[in-house]
């Protein structure tokens, strides 16, 4: 598949020679700064040395004074606490990280997930129950909660308080609770309001310690399971994600959590290697198996395991259900695909909206994320739990899903999610109309687009400006995000050194010069359709991102194609 390709542009176009003076750093440096909102060398400051101590103060966050004097309160008083989360790897480290705080300090503390399926996304009935029946006196929900307006009552009325740890899109009302920590909220003059539930959750943590009298740099040893929670549920690597994301890393390669120690041995990476991509990749996925599945208890035993050997039995059984997980996917992607050939007409659509009644319900959104990459259209896949219609949504740029989900809330039992993402229930008489009037928005919203995934491009870059240098400045733009993605770049009228080849699984491999340059090692996973057009010798444009490449105790710099155009 090529891609169009979109140059990004600075806001101000003068800041990039202003930036390239006042940092002494060359011109397309300055160019990916600017990029990145960056504008002045204080800035640029900040982005390069990211340290702990620029955190805002938790107590800028609305009710988060009445929020951590409760726990604080708590804790003084060794009341039992309940820690509710989510089943996803954000809701499971945020549970590992309160709840682990809450027991080093002696608090009689319990976890409550509610299984994905039984019960379904957020505070319900089944574990207002569980914490009446273990007669806890506060409830503490993360990654969660937000929308539980009648839960929360039901709490009051049972003689528990309640403090909401949320980061989702606030709904018309807010829950009545001793305190609602979102920085969503409408209300909130947090600085930032980009943050995972795990870091909301840090942030409690950090205000509750305030209280307490003590240091909130006790809270940092926690910052590797919002780091894990930072890169596995996309939200932005900026401003004070940045900061908790690169320390989180930093404690993940130098004092792994046992549970992790024991997953990342049997999964064979090296500490060292330890990135943002690899979390996303390798143990996002892994932790996130035993909610996809059904039960996350697994997920949040082995964060919280006090043993390698604990660790280590857990790390195996995640992985077992994770091979499980595997199979389901691929078996699904191949029933999707089967569905759209014989069911769609492409021509006559603007979403997948494809239902069948068995689909797992736990892989049913990583299915529709390939199909979004695979067709470049919003992809809705639905499942049948318990007579109810099930699924899960996921969107392309300039098609707010979350926002079309709204316009059909007539249709909707239940709701929820972002721009790109989103969860829905509804009755099966209501799937036909659903799929017309989805299928209508998206038409009026995208009308025009010929759905040609587009490639979204930072600079054009000449060989002869790669060197070490320029290589040691791009690497501290890391770690790499949303918000601050891995630059990409664009080199024209390249042509093949020796004789291109292609490896392993459908890889493209060729050595490539511009122009007299030095020549560079170049890789395409998966682009092998490309070979018989670069290896006619004439010139050619790629696209790649710039890598260093470990072999033989040799260091060198790798260009990983994205795409290719022919001049």
């Amino acid at each position: 598949m090529s891609f169009r390709w979109v140059y990004a542009q600075p806001e101000q176009e003068d800041r990039v020679p202003a930036l390239e003076h006042s940092l002494g750093v060359p011109e397309k440096i300055a160019r990916l700064l600017a990029i990145r909102g960056i504008e002045t060398y204080d800035d640029a400051k900040t982005f390069f040395r990211p340290t702990i101590d620029l955190l805002y103060d938790p107590f800028l966050m609305k009710d988060m004074a009445e929020g951590a004097e409760r726990l604080a309160l708590a804790i003084r008083k060794s009341e039992k606490v309940l820690v509710y989360g989510d089943y996803d790897v954000d809701g499971t480290t945020a549970t590992a990280c309160v709840y682990t705080f809450l027991k080093e300090f002696g608090v009689d503390a319990e976890y409550y997930i509610p299984h994905r399926f039984k019960e379904g996304y957020g505070i319900n009935p089944e574990g207002i129950q569980y914490a009446a029946e273990i007669e806890a006196d506060l409830i503490v929900s993360v990654d969660c909660g937000i929308t539980a307006i009648e839960e929360a009552k039901q709490i009051t009325e049972r003689g528990m308080d309640l403090i909401i740890c949320d980061h989702h899109t606030v709904g018309d009302a807010i829950p009545e609770a001793v305190a609602v920590l979102d920085p969503k909220r409408p209300d909130c003059d947090y600085p930032f309001d980009g943050l995972s539930g795990a870091g909301v959750g840090f942030k409690l943590i950090q205000g509750t310690l305030k209280k307490l009298g003590l240091p909130n740099t006790i809270a940092y040893k926690y910052l590797d399971l919002v780091a894990i929670s930072i890169a596995s549920d996309i939200v932005p690597i900026i401003d004070e994600n940045r900061i908790m994301m690169k320390a989180g890393l930093q404690s993940l390669k130098t004092s792994p959590r046992l549970g992790i120690k024991a997953l990342l041995e049997l999964i064979k990476m090296p500490v060292d290697d330890i990135t943002t991509s690899k979390i996303v990749f390798s143990i996002g996925p892994r932790i996130n198996a035993a909610g996809r599945m059904g039960d996350a208890t697994t997920a949040v035993e082995l964060m919280i395991a006090e043993s390698y050997e604990e660790g280590r039995a857990l790390a195996l059984e995640l992985e077992s259900i994770n091979l499980k997980r595997r199979d389901k996917d691929s078996t699904t992607m191949d029933e999707a695909l089967a569905q759209i050939d014989e069911e769609l007409d492409m021509e006559d659509i603007s979403t997948l909206v494809l239902y069948k009644p068995d689909w797992h319900l736990g892989v049913i959104g990583i299915v529709a994320s390939r199909l979004v990459d695979l067709f470049h259209r919003p992809a809705i896949m639905l499942s049948n739990v318990d007579g109810k219609i099930k699924g899960s949504a996921r969107s392309i740029k300039g098609f707010n899903i979350y926002d079309a989900m709204k316009e059909c809330e007539d249709l909707l039992e239940q709701f929820g999610g972002h721009e790109f993402a989103a969860g829905l229930t509804l009755q099966e008489s209501n799937l036909s109309e659903f799929r017309r009037r989805i299928n209508k928005i998206a038409y009026h919203v995208l009308s025009g687009t010929k759905f040609e995934p587009e490639l979204s491009i930072d600079t054009r870059l000449d060989f002869k400006e790669i060197d070490m240098k320029f290589w040691k400045l791009l690497a501290q733009f890391k770690p790499f995000g949303p918000a601050n993605l891995r630059p990409i770049f664009v080199t024209e009228g390249v042509k093949v050194v020796g004789i291109p080849t292609v490896v392993g699984n459908g890889h493209l491999k060729m050595k490539l010069r511009q122009n007299g340059s030095g020549v560079f090692d170049a890789i395409g996973f998966n682009m092998h359709e490309f070979l018989p057009s670069v290896r006619n010798g004439q010139p050619f444009n790629i696209a790649y991102v710039l890598e260093e490449n470990y072999w033989n105790g040799r260091r060198t710099l790798q260009m990983r194609l994205k795409d290719i155009h022919l001049s």
